[in-house]
């Protein structure tokens, strides 16, 4: 591991404290028990082992939506945040490697012809997803053929395709899994249409801090960290990303 410099402290915790932005809406990454007030997930372990090598406490700084999250970068709230990388975000942060990659699939009711997700981009057909989201974003530059009707959040998006106004609802392999109990007879279709990045952001001019974040990310994939954290999250669709080239 390289050392940890004034810079990397001045980049990763201005503050005297390490403040992660993290999305409670992506509950793979992060969860709250109602019961305890108590955070756990993917995301936390690996802002608790950050803060923990830079020897200071962690704040973690909550959003609803990874839109809100994303949407804060230029507004000091947080030093790191935990998000999939994408190129229209990395206007205004930069990124680590991936850490974990989600697979992004499509549920379908139980009527529908479609069988696999390669089969979904075709004219004629409606998919629906939560806006800007890091799936979403994708199928925005992708789909060729399908309508891509956006919604304001994975909820709405849901409600949507119960209602009959899309053929197929993007989104995480856990999270749809979970809505198509909701949806008597509702199915994901096999295979994926991409594999989400899940990645550790800074806001942009923190080079210092970045480079050192990259290789605590690297360092937690080789160590089994990561893998230990998805273990305990017991989601499905959900593997260490692979290490940086």
């Amino acid at each position: 591991m390289p050392d940890i410099t004034p810079a990397v402290r001045a980049d990763l915790a201005p503050t005297g404290k390490l403040r992660a932005g993290i999305n409670y809406g992506n509950f793979i990454l992060a969860q709250k028990d109602k019961a305890t007030g108590e955070s756990r997930g993917v995301a936390l372990d690996l802002s608790n082992e950050l803060a923990r090598r830079l020897g200071v406490p962690l704040e973690i700084v909550a959003f609803d939506t990874v839109t809100a999250l994303g949407d804060s970068a230029p507004d000091n709230k947080w030093d790191i945040a935990f998000l999939g990388s994408d190129p229209q975000r990395e206007k205004i942060m930069d990124f680590s490697a991936a850490y974990v990659e989600l697979n992004a699939t499509y549920l379908v009711p139980g009527a529908s012809a479609l069988r696999s997700a390669a089969e979904v981009d075709r004219a004629g057909l409606r998919v629906t997803a939560a806006a800007r989201a890091n799936y979403e974003l994708w199928l925005q530059r992708n789909l060729k053929n399908a309508q891509l009707l956006s919604q304001p959040t994975n909820d709405a998006a849901f409600e949507f395709l119960t209602a009959g106004n899309a053929d197929a609802l993007a989104g995480l392999t856990e999270a749809l899994i979970n809505m198509s109990a909701k949806l008597p007879g509702s199915r994901l279709v096999d295979g994926r249409f991409m594999a989400v990045q899940q990645s550790i952001a800074v806001p942009k001019g923190k080079d210092a801090g970045l480079a050192y974040l990259r290789s605590v990310v690297e360092d937690a994939k080789a160590s089994g960290l990561v893998a230990r954290a998805i273990e305990k999250t017991g989601a499905r669709g959900v593997a260490v990303a692979p290490a940086a080239k």
